[in-house]
């Protein structure tokens, strides 16, 4: 039996209204929104308005009753994140948002790459919302000083990351001033092109102003200690995986992770160069046989694209049921240069499909498929483009919060981890290469899992890791 909408739904998708009502950045992201001039306001009291949001919701919720067994999944997970979100808005956390991966600063930043460039009134939207970059780092430094007139800051480390990447945006690489010299705004009308210009300098500006905030006035207050501690991790344990966990256990689950894996490797290292030959050398080798090698940005581009396109069309009507809308993903070079590879959703109707982002760091020429076609399937078929293309493409059995917004990265990352080592069971990385470049992800997976858990509870190193070259014995730090 079908489920048929309920109040349960309409409550969650008026939560997601309000959200992209407060968030023009999520409504852009989403395809939702109707706001397209704006950026979001990041001072306290435009974070403070999600907080009450969440409150109202919480309490609409308690007055209705679940119908069915979709709705108890809706109410149980809209509970457990919304007070999650709560949670975390009254210990601070939000307006200390600081770090080099993933927070304001970035989420403003790249959303520019998402912005569609077809017409006229497209570049004129990105015209305004590039005005507004100032207001809205504007109230990211009015949070960030409200937290640290608390006590909260984030450890100088992030501070000093953030700062340079600003000090990148603010500078002649900027992701800014190559989106407004791109060759779709030669055909512009010339004043339109010049308010490009004007606005994208006031954004470089607001960067370089940013960052000059960073370094004279947080770093002073940052501490040097890297680990957030036992009860901020485990908070933020929740939110990465929706449920609590024992850091313990997990730490030595990841210990036993990392041997069996670097057991593996050992053996596709023997296979692949004989007796005697260790992962380091196995792993320096493949790095320079020109069989796994792409030159330059254009290469590389070209083939993420035709591993993905391959991967669609190997496992859809055999594996799974691709929809047509799915069956397209579009591989893209960020502006920025980071050196992360993520995936961004598509629009609600579809018209901006999935994409798949390299960033790749300045000056990087050469590019090594043997350590990355596993990324590939991570990111497109069947990882992320299949997992979140179909929450978004299920509108007729899914309310518009759990497409859009509803967000576990214990599962989402879990999801794509899982479609790596499935697409080795299903013969897709029979070669040596490929397959040592599946291990080597997993490995870094694992061995994230001890570093951080050891970094940020003050865990010993174990034995089996202090013997190792420049470890040693003593607690977890970031250089060990």
């Amino acid at each position: 039996m079908s489920h048929k909408p309920s109040a349960i739904d309409a409550i969650a998708n008026e939560y997601t209204a309000k959200v992209i009502e407060l968030s023009p950045m999520t409504g852009s992201s989403t395809g939702l929104g109707e706001r397209h001039d704006v950026l979001d306001d990041f001072s306290p009291q435009g974070l403070d308005a999600y907080t009450q949001l969440d409150r109202e919701t919480l309490a609409k919720l308690d007055e209705v009753t679940p119908t069915d067994a979709v709705d108890e999944v809706t109410v149980a997970a809209m509970r457990e994140r919304l007070g999650l979100s709560i949670e975390l808005a009254e210990a601070g956390e939000p307006l200390r948002n600081l770090n080099n991966i993933a927070s304001t600063s970035q989420d403003i930043r790249d959303l520019f790459d998402l912005l569609p460039t077809e017409s006229e009134q497209d570049w004129a939207n990105i015209s305004a919302r590039l005005g507004d970059v100032k207001r809205a780092l504007g109230g990211h430094v009015e949070s960030l000083r409200l937290a640290a007139s608390r006590g909260q800051v984030a450890a100088a480390r992030q501070v000093r990351a953030v700062a340079g990447q600003a000090h990148n945006q603010a500078g002649e690489s900027s992701s800014f001033l190559a989106l407004v010299s791109s060759p779709e705004t030669q055909a512009l009308p010339e004043s339109l092109r010049k308010e490009l210009a004007a606005n994208a300098a006031s954004a470089q500006a607001a960067y370089g102003d940013f960052a000059n905030f960073l370094e004279t006035e947080l770093l002073p207050q940052a501490g040097e200690q890297d680990g957030v501690g036992r009860e901020r991790y485990q908070l933020f344990s929740r939110e990465f995986l929706g449920a609590t966990i024992d850091l313990d256990e997990t730490y030595e689950w990841g210990r036993e992770r990392l041997a069996a894996i670097d057991a593996e490797q050992r053996e596709v290292a023997r296979e692949l160069y004989g007796e005697g030959v260790s992962v380091q050398e196995a792993l320096k080798r493949l790095d320079e046989e020109p069989r796994y090698q792409q030159h330059g940005t254009d290469a590389l581009k070209k083939w993420m694209q035709e591993t993905a396109d391959a991967a669609v069309a190997g496992l859809n009507g055999t594996h799974f049921d691709i929809p047509a809308p799915l069956q397209r993903i579009e591989c893209c070079i960020a502006p920025s240069s980071t050196g992360g590879i993520y995936y961004t959703g598509p629009s609600d109707d579809f018209s901006r499909p999935g994409r798949m982002w390299w960033s790749v760091p300045a000056g990087t020429t050469v590019f090594n498929t043997w350590q990355e076609r596993t990324t590939v399937f991570h990111e497109g078929v069947p990882g992320h483009h299949l997992q979140l293309g179909m929450q978004t493409y299920l509108r007729d059995e899914l309310n518009d919060w759990r497409r859009h917004l509803c967000w576990v990265s214990g599962h989402g990352e879990g999801w794509a981890l899982y479609a790596e080592r499935l697409m080795a069971d299903l013969g897709w990385q029979d070669d040596l290469g490929d397959r040592m470049g599946m291990l080597d992800s997993q490995r870094l997976r694992a061995a994230r899992v001890v570093l951080d858990i050891g970094v940020h509870t003050g865990k010993q190193r174990p034995s089996e890791l202090a013997a190792l070259p420049g470890v040693g014995e003593g607690k977890w730090d970031r250089d060990s």
